[in-house]
């Protein structure tokens, strides 16, 4: 029976390594609550990145108005939001996610919460300097 559930325990372990974020997902305003945007998260060569592929109703914000560079004035859907990240464990961290609301840019660390949700950080210098939103699994 112990063996058993070694084994039950050992499988699981390996799921939560081999999850992907790759896929659609769901974010929501942090000050509102309402839905805004689907976001594709896509890999290359052990690189994620991100981009807007739909608004949802409950956008407010159409165009990255407060971006600056190259991204300043283009629309949200097509913009990546999200790059560089490289998995490390369990999370995937190392890269850059883009705050349209405010066009600033922040350090990133991605992981799972279940199999349903991710936590997405956004933080300056230290992970322990930022805010967490979780954008949930798009079916």
């Amino acid at each position: 029976m112990r063996n058993l559930i070694l084994l039950a325990l050992l499988a699981l372990n390996g799921v939560l390594y081999s999850q992907s974020p790759v896929g659609i997902w769901k974010n929501l305003d942090d000050t509102d609550g309402k839905e805004k945007s689907h976001i594709e998260i896509s890999e290359s060569g052990g690189v994620l990145k991100a981009k807007v592929i739909k608004l949802l109703a409950g956008a407010t914000i159409k165009k990255c108005d407060a971006c600056k560079g190259d991204k300043k004035g283009k629309d949200l859907v097509g913009l990546d939001i999200l790059w560089g990240m490289k998995k490390s464990g369990k999370i995937w961290e190392g890269g850059t996610i883009l705050d349209p609301k405010t066009g600033k840019e922040y350090n990133c660390k991605i992981e799972f919460d279940g199999t349903e949700k991710l936590k997405v950080r956004g933080y300056v210098g230290v992970s322990l300097f930022g805010r967490t939103q979780i954008w949930y699994k798009v079916k």
